[in-house]
């Protein structure tokens, strides 16, 4: 059920900007700031994540447990590590640009919609 809860929030973690130029895409996380990253499960329970401007994220798991980690920029992607509850390795994955845009991903064999919203939601 932990490793569940990793690769979902990792799923949460990357929001695509247009590539400058000359050099590769990067993720600008900048619109999570001040704001909800929802995974929501085909159930429609979901954890709630907030990104904090330096590289610390928090979160709340499905049951309501204290979720939290680092975050780091990698290419197109956000990579979290978790350390409550503590989980090795990162997972790394791409994310909603901005508030109200939503987009899906697989998480263990299981459709995901990952969904920035605006502010932030606690309920």
């Amino acid at each position: 059920m932990t490793r569940t809860i990793a690769i979902l929030l990792a799923a949460c973690l990357a929001a695509p900007r247009a590539a400058e130029a000359a050099g590769p895409q990067s993720a600008d996380v900048s619109a999570a700031f001040g704001n909800t990253l929802l995974t929501i499960d085909p159930d429609g329970r979901s954890r709630k994540i907030w990104l904090q401007p330096d590289g610390t994220w928090t979160g709340l798991s499905r049951r309501g447990l204290d979720l939290a980690g680092k975050w780091t920029v990698k290419g197109d992607k956000v990579c979290l590590t978790q350390s409550k509850p503590r989980l090795p390795g990162s997972m790394c994955e791409r994310f909603p640009p901005q508030p109200g845009a939503s987009l899906q991903t697989k998480a263990q064999g299981k459709t995901v919609q990952l969904k920035l919203v605006k502010g932030r939601v606690t309920d």
